[in-house]
C-alpha cells in the first residue's frame, strides 16, 4: 500500500521537470496526475469482480508486475502521449493490487488481529501521502527518470515476497464461481454494504474538500509560504499516521461499533471548531488531532466494508476505492468554491461537517452502533 501511494504523488514534484522536457503547458502536465487517477478508477470497476472470481493471489501477482512494467514505462518515455499512456497503465494495474490488500487480510490474519492489520496497511497509504513528494524531489537528484525506475523495483521485490510468502487468497472454497455480473448482482442486494459504501464516499468528500485547501487556507489566513506549509503538512500527517497505526489499540478495549462512533463524534467536534483558529499554532494543533483521529477511523471504514460480504471482498474495496476518488473529485470542486467565497476555513468547515453527520448517520441506518458482537 506505501508503494502504490507513493506512485501516486511521486509525480507532483517533478511536473515542472516534465513542462520543460516534453515542451508543455503547466496545465496539461495536470493531465499525467489525472490520468493515473482515471485509469485506477475506470479499471478499479473491473478489477473487483474479476479478482472475487479467481484466485487473488494470482491476481495480486500479475497486478504487480504490471505495475512495475508500466511505471518503469514511465522513466522510458520521451515523448508527452507515451508519459500519459504508461501513466493511464501504471493506473489500471495499481486498481488490481490495492483491493487484494483490503481483501487479504480478513484471510489471512486471525481475527483479533484484523483492524491492526488493517491499521498497518493504512499506514502504508499515510505515510505515502508524507513522504511521497519527498521521495519523488530528492530521487530526481539524479534524473526525473529515476523515481520511476526505483518504483518500479521495488514493486518486482514486492512482487517476489508475494510469490514466495502468500497463500491462495480465496476466503470460500476454489470451486466457487462467481460470474461478473452475479457478484456485482449479490453486492447491490446488500443493503448494510451499500449504505456503508455511500457513509464512506460522503464521509471521503468531506474529508478531501477540507485536506485539499488546508495549504490556501494556511496561505491566505496566515500568510505561510510554500514551504512552510509544506513543514506544517508533514506535522499534520504524522498524526494520521499515528492514528493509523493505534486504531486497533481503541477498539481492543472498547469495540468497533463503540469506538467508530466517538472517533465520528471527535470528528464532527474539531472540525466544527477548527475554523475558530486565529493563528496558525492553534489551526496546526486543531488539524494534527483531527488527522489523529481520521487515521483511527480509517482502518474502522475498511474492517467494517470487507465485514459486509465474504464472497466480493476485492469488489466492496474496488467500489470504495472508486468512491474515494469520486468524493476527492467532488469534494476539491466544492472546496474551491468555498474558499473562495466564504471568509477563512469556514465554509469548508461546515461542508465537512455536514458530510461527515451524513455518513454517521448512514452507519447508524446499517446498524453498526446497535452491534455488541465483533463486526466478524
Amino acid at each position: 500500500m506505501f508503494v502504490i501511494g507513493t506512485d501516486t504523488f511521486l509525480v507532483s514534484p517533478l511536473l515542472p521537470t516534465l513542462v520543460k522536457y516534453y515542451g508543455i503547458s503547466a496545465s496539461a502536465s495536470g493531465i499525467i496526475v489525472s490520468a493515473y487517477a482515471f485509469g485506477y478508477t475506470l479499471s478499479a470497476l473491473v478489477a473487483g469482480p474479476i479478482s472475487d472470481g479467481h484466485d487473488r493471489r494470482k491476481i495480486l501477482i500479475v497486478g504487480l508486475v504490471c505495475f512495475a512494467i508500466s511505471t518503469g514505462a514511465c522513466g522510458l518515455a520521451n515523448v508527452f502521449p507515451v508519459m500519459l499512456i504508461t501513466r493511464l497503465c501504471a493506473g489500471i494495474s495499481a486498481a488490481f493490487v490495492g483491493p487484494q490488500v483490503w481483501a487479504s487480510i480478513p484471510i489471512v490474519v486471525p481475527k483479533d488481529k484484523i483492524v491492526a492489520s488493517m491499521g498497518m496497511a493504512s499506514a502504508g497509504l499515510a505515510v505515502s501521502q508524507i513522504i511521497g513528494i519527498p521521495i519523488g524531489s530528492y530521487l530526481a537528484v539524479f534524473s526525473w527518470r529515476f523515481p520511476f525506475f526505483f518504483i518500479s523495483f521495488i514493486s518486482l521485490l514486492l512482487c517476489l515476497t508475494a510469490i514466495w510468502q502468500l497463500p491462495t487468497l480465496n476466503g470460500r472454497p476454489t470451486a466457487y464461481k462467481a460470474s461478473f455480473w452475479g457478484i456485482y448482482h449479490d453486492l447491490l442486494s446488500n443493503h448494510r454494504a451499500l449504505l456503508y459504501l455511500v457513509a464512506y464516499f460522503a464521509f471521503q468528500t468531506g474529508n478531501f474538500c477540507a485536506l485539499s485547501f488546508i495549504g490556501t487556507w494556511f496561505n491566505k489566513s496566515f500568510a505561510l509560504s510554500v514551504g512552510q506549509i509544506g513543514s506544517a503538512m508533514i506535522v499534520i500527517g504524522i498524526g494520521n499516521l499515528l492514528g493509523t497505526i493505534y486504531s486497533s489499540r481503541i477498539v481492543n478495549r472498547i469495540g468497533i461499533p463503540k469506538a467508530f462512533l466517538f472517533e465520528f463524534i471527535a470528528y464532527l467536534v474539531l472540525y466544527a471548531v477548527v475554523a475558530f483558529s486565529n493563528n496558525i499554532w492553534m489551526a496546526q494543533t486543531m488539524l494534527t488531532l483531527i488527522f489523529l483521529v481520521g487515521g483511527f477511523i480509517f482502518p474502522l471504514f475498511m474492517t467494517t466494508l470487507q465485514a459486509t460480504t465474504d464472497t466480493a471482498r476485492s469488489t466492496i474495496s474496488s467500489i470504495s476505492n472508486t468512491a474515494m476518488y469520486l468524493g476527492e473529485t467532488l469534494g476539491g470542486a466544492v472546496g474551491g468554491v468555498l474558499i473562495a467565497k466564504v471568509s477563512g476555513f469556514w465554509g469548508i468547515s461546515i461542508f465537512t461537517v455536514v458530510l461527515v453527520a451524513i455518513a454517521l448517520f448512514l452507519y447508524w441506518r446499517g446498524g453498526l452502533f446497535k452491534v455488541t458482537r465483533s463486526v466478524y
